[in-house]
């Protein structure tokens, strides 16, 4: 760290409350994450983070606010169990920190050991690489980021705590080749499947950790195509991979369909509120999503397909296909099998498919995930 750090001797024990917090939610059972937590100053990489307000506008916070009031605000903020927005354009989040104990929990997860390498996509502030380079040492850790404003910033960021890590611009999905093989690739940006090139560019027997359909899928690489694992029981929720891999973007998001056709539903709206449920429709809708509106639940595709259900069950639907077909037949499978826990289903990479699965691989409930479609873009990374 660089003795310029104003804000040191305060922050010391603002890091050990997070540390402690960190812990009552379960995580890490690892000292050595314990101590990065405790030694890796995350007010050097969130100078300056924004607050939603209610009106869908931000409040700033920095560490050059020239009140005093401010400046303790946001230092005490820097250190909460919460995720930080770190970077706004046109009044859309672009950049942010991800939650602590989410953090923790995925680093432990990764099952790093000393002498492994790391490449992680989606650079954020730079301060989850920074907790592995505190893990892991110099020369250990790369991040890759598409956006030059993000990269810059993180570099800045690990060279003011002293942590050595390799940063580079570039499209995160073609992973980093000049620096592989890794031991370990984790992601920071949801995923509507996993890219090729990070199988390749692991060493057999490597894991790949990644969010995909508001979970986090643990792959352990077995060869250049191949890749097989479960899901983690935690929920995970970041912001989506952009760029030429992204999924389509939908422009209907949240809409409530004027005309179109009703019909009776078969399956209480409420069962969307249910987060194990909505996991379990993504991976069997693969592209549904879910919006709450005054008068229900709104379930969008990006194909235009909506499905809006009111609260007397009625539902309306709009686009070329019935989507609360889909929640019933999901619900009915939900039902059956007892309301499965995340960590019953999976995913497999295997001869250039790649398809998600309800407790084997070779079992009757499989979904199939799409291909990413040529160079795909990561940015808005979480870290």
């Amino acid at each position: 760290m660089t003795d310029g750090d104003r804000y040191a001797a305060a922050a010391v024990p603002l890091r050990a409350r997070l540390v402690r917090r960190i812990a009552a939610a379960g995580g890490p059972a690892d000292p050595r994450w314990r101590a990065a937590f405790e030694e890796v100053p995350r007010h050097l990489f969130v100078p300056v983070y924004h607050r939603p307000r209610s009106d869908g506008g931000f409040t700033r916070l920095s560490a050059d606010d020239p009140d005093p009031r401010g400046r303790s605000r946001w230092l005490s903020g820097a250190y909460a169990d919460v995720p930080l927005i770190t970077l706004v354009r046109g009044g859309e989040p672009v950049s942010s920190s991800s939650q602590p104990s989410l953090m923790a929990a995925m680093l432990e997860a990764l099952g790093v050991e000393d002498g492994q390498r790391v490449l992680e996509i989606g650079a954020g502030t730079g301060y989850n690489a920074a907790l592995l380079a505190h893990r892991l040492g110099a020369g250990a850790v790369t991040t890759v980021d598409l956006d030059a404003e993000i990269t810059e910033a993180a570099r800045a960021h690990l060279v003011a705590a002293g942590r050595p890590v390799t940063v580079v611009t570039g499209d995160g999905a073609l992973g980093c080749p000049e620096r592989a093989p890794y031991d370990r690739i984790v992601a920071t940006c949801e995923l509507p499947s996993v890219p090729q090139a990070w199988p390749r560019q692991c060493r057999p027997g490597g894991l790949i950790l990644a969010p995909l359909a508001a979970g986090l899928i643990a792959l352990r690489v077995t060869g250049p195509e191949r890749a097989e694992g479960r899901f983690l029981h935690t929920p995970a929720y970041f912001v989506s991979l952009r760029g030429a891999g992204a999924a389509p973007r939908r422009e209907t998001a949240g809409a409530c369909p004027a005309g179109g056709r009703s019909r009776a539903g078969d399956t209480p709206p409420r069962v969307l509120e249910n987060e194990l449920f909505r996991f379990l429709l993504g991976l069997y809708a693969g592209d549904a999503e879910v919006h709450w509106t005054a008068g229900g639940p709104t379930v969008t595709a990006a194909d235009g397909s909506v499905a809006h259900a009111a609260r007397d069950g009625t539902v309306r639907l709009s686009g070329p296909r019935d989507l609360w077909a889909c929640v019933e037949e999901a619900y009915g499978l939900w039902c059956d099998e007892g309301r499965p826990p995340r960590d019953r289903f999976g995913m497999s990479v295997a001869d250039g498919r790649q398809w998600t699965w309800l407790d084997r691989p070779d079992g009757p409930h499989r979904w199939e995930l799409p291909p990413v479609r040529g160079t795909a873009a990561v940015s808005r990374g979480r870290s």
